[in-house]
């Protein structure tokens, strides 16, 4: 029986995707997004949660990977495995609170079936009733299904839901130094989730915050009623200094268009990608005491001044998140349908490093991207914008062209180029592309088995 994703074909995909342009229907098609949660985050590598928020045996942490409801849960041989939420018996969700200790094994509430915590089935309630049934013959018998891959990578959690597909380090290749960063500059090279995530409603695609990441062009433009209102007030009081965190937080934000040509945007295969190669809207924070010495004495003044002088501005691992190394945030973009999106804004402790630090990413993340931010609001309102206006007839493509080269982009290879070119859009969309079509059935396929 085909499922209503099916009707979307690969050529369909193809088509959407064309270099200097994608077509509208990639924000706002409800067969389009019925076919990313059928494909796309089937097929790639996508972000879970953290191993410290599930760091005792039996800890679990429930989310979603696409439309998928998910569990990941610390395993009694000490390993984090992710499951599907689901009882194989009757479909029930075994899980509904966000997090919590389940002990030695699931127990579904409906029928009391019990699972260990990597998902084998542990117990069925009176189980005679099953015998010469064929029961034990089916998948259904083998307890909670696991998803099809798991990666713990320095303390981030993916998962692949597909059974085969790219292998993790051929997925994140290269674009992995990102987290190695952020980790790293913990003087011990570890971090701890601070306090669950501040979530947000976007009504918009997820695509559009995602893209949104690497934009540099539109700070100056889009934040100056928040921004610009702040840096304003700040010069008519006379610049005092010190700058006080909230001001060298936000002051950024309103950087010419030079400023953000300089910083450079490097490009990785699959879709991953950063700004700030050169510098970014994080290199001037005041130096927090205590810290570099801290560092020092982990890494040796050497590696502990490369680490800290990495100051990249917003890493995208595509598909959903964002990761911002020099303030240790992790944004999670969750899509719930064509036009709304939860975004997820982590933070996190760097073990071993001053208490300073972390009150200033608090402080970032609530200023740029809580509910109640004074930043935040700008982009929400551009998107919503957007979402409405792309219903609108005039146009069918979305425009994706800045610093469009002559010749066919190779996405392929690593690159780096100027800090306002929307080549990290378009990377990302060539592997929204492949990752969609990987699995997808083609129109020649289905001509051919029909006249087989």
């Amino acid at each position: 029986m085909s499922k209503p994703s099916d009707r979307l074909m690969a050529e369909d995909i193809e088509y959407m995707i064309q270099g200097h342009q994608v077509h509208r229907d990639v924000y706002t098609s409800r067969a389009v997004y019925d076919a990313e949660m059928r494909h796309l985050f089937a097929n790639a590598w996508v972000f879970v949660g953290h191993e410290s928020q599930t760091p005792k045996k039996g800890d679990y942490y429930t989310t979603q990977i696409g439309s998928q409801p998910v569990i990941q849960v610390r395993h009694s041989d000490g390993e984090i495995k992710v499951l599907h939420n689901r009882c194989p018996h009757k479909g029930t969700k075994i899980a509904i609170d966000r997090e919590g200790n389940t002990g030695k094994f699931f127990r579904c509430p409906y029928h009391a079936w019990s699972f260990k915590t990597d998902g084998c089935l542990l117990a069925i309630p009176l189980k005679k009733g099953y015998e010469n049934t064929g029961l034990d013959k089916t998948e259904n018998a083998k307890g909670m299904k696991a998803v099809g891959a798991v990666q713990n990578y320095r303390g981030f959690i993916f998962a692949r839901l597909s059974q085969t597909g790219m292998s993790f380090e051929e997925f994140f290749g290269e674009s992995l130094s990102s987290i190695d960063n952020m980790v790293d500059r913990s003087p011990e090279g570890r971090l701890e989730v601070a306090g669950p995530p501040l979530r947000y409603m976007h009504n918009c695609n997820w695509k559009m915050l995602v893209e949104n990441q690497t934009d540099t062009c539109h700070p100056m433009v889009a934040h100056e009623s928040s921004a610009g209102t702040a840096v304003k007030i700040w010069e008519e009081l006379g610049n005092p200094e010190p700058r006080p965190a909230a001001m060298q937080i936000i002051a950024p934000f309103m950087s010419p268009y030079e400023f953000f040509e300089g910083m450079g945007i490097r490009t990785w295969p699959n879709g991953h990608g950063h700004t700030g190669v050169h510098h970014s809207i994080h290199s001037d924070y005041s130096a927090i005491a205590g810290y570099f010495e801290a560092m020092c004495a982990s890494y040796g003044e050497e590696r502990a001044k490369a680490i800290m002088d990495e100051n990249r501005h917003n890493t995208i691992y595509f598909p959903g998140i964002m990761v911002k190394g020099p303030i240790q945030q992790l944004r999670n973009f969750i899509p719930l349908g064509p036009d709304k999106t939860l975004v997820e804004s982590y933070i996190y402790r760097l073990v071993g490093a001053p208490d300073e630090l972390l009150a200033r990413t608090a402080m970032y993340n609530r200023m740029i991207n809580a509910p109640t931010s004074i930043v935040g609001h700008d982009d929400l309102e551009m998107y919503e914008r957007a979402q409405e206006g792309l219903l609108s007839d005039g146009l069918e493509w979305v425009n994706l062209q800045r610093l469009y080269p002559d010749e066919e982009e190779d996405f392929t290879q690593e690159a780096v180029e100027n800090g306002t070119t929307e080549r990290q859009m378009r990377n990302q969309f060539e592997a929204w592309k492949t990752f969609m079509t990987m699995s997808m059935p083609r129109r020649s396929e289905q001509t051919q088995e029909a006249a087989e």
